[in-house]
């Protein structure tokens, strides 16, 4: 059920049978010379939304940008400083809280994501409180993050070894290219790519990783890999949601 196709007047019933919410997030950065701009909210999204059929789910709108900053030497990333990041979450959970949603999961495509959205939870549950939302001590948050996923990850070493590296990843350019099959891009790819860098600035980011890539080879990504990729994820993460919805 997805929220933005939904009236209001169904989000009411749909709160007198489940407070649980599903909330993708992802990021518009550079994903190599052949991945996406959009490859972190696309899979966010898609596995989302996979999730929310499985379980019956209400689905937030997708959180397209993230926190990228150490992307944006490259042309066409787009980033949110992590304060800002932090307070976007909180003005989304307050909101929903108020409705009187109290179980927020974000299934999430974006590593970098991943400090931020912690912080921001922290803030948030002080925030609820200093504001007395009627229902601030039921509110819990969680990060499911669908790369990390042990089926996600068993099969990605299974098929790439050491070439899935951990950006702009086999992996997750096979889910965008199952997704989005018209927008397959194909480019010459150095069989010398860099891994390992520690990551600080956004230039220092691109001197040390030229094209974009950490490690990875996705000239090995497959739609029909992709396909598999998203069924792992949904199926585990959708375990994953039931529990957090039971308290487990």
């Amino acid at each position: 059920m997805l929220l933005h196709l939904s009236t209001w007047p169904e989000v009411e019933v749909y709160l007198q049978k489940s407070q649980g919410i599903i909330l993708p997030i992802g990021s518009t950065e550079q994903h190599g010379p052949t991945g996406l701009i959009g490859t972190d909210a696309i899979c966010a999204e898609a596995i989302a939304r996979g999730v929310g059929e499985a379980t019956q789910a209400m689905i937030a709108p997708t959180m397209n940008v993230g926190m990228a900053l150490h992307h944006t030497a490259f042309p066409g990333t787009i980033s949110l400083r992590p304060s800002t990041l932090i307070l976007v979450i909180r003005d989304y959970i307050t909101c929903l809280a108020q409705a009187g949603f109290s179980k927020f999961y974000f299934i999430n495509g974006h590593g970098g994501n991943i400090a931020t959205l912690k912080a921001a939870f922290s803030e948030t549950y002080a925030h609820l409180e200093e504001k007395q939302i009627t229902n601030a001590s039921k509110v819990e948050c969680q990060i499911a993050n669908w790369f990390m996923c042990s089926s996600v990850y068993k099969l990605a070493k299974e098929l790439y070894g050491e070439q899935e590296g951990s950006h702009a990843t086999p992996s997750e350019v096979a889910i965008t290219q199952y997704i989005y099959p018209e927008a397959i891009k194909q480019a010459p790819l150095s069989p010398e790519v860099p891994s390992g860098h520690k990551i600080y600035s956004a230039t220092n980011f691109r001197q040390r990783y030229p094209d974009g890539r950490m490690g990875s080879n996705p000239a090995l990504a497959t739609p029909e890999h992709g396909k598999q990729f998203y069924d792992l994820a949904v199926r585990e993460l959708s375990n994953g949601y039931w529990e957090f919805l039971n308290g487990e």
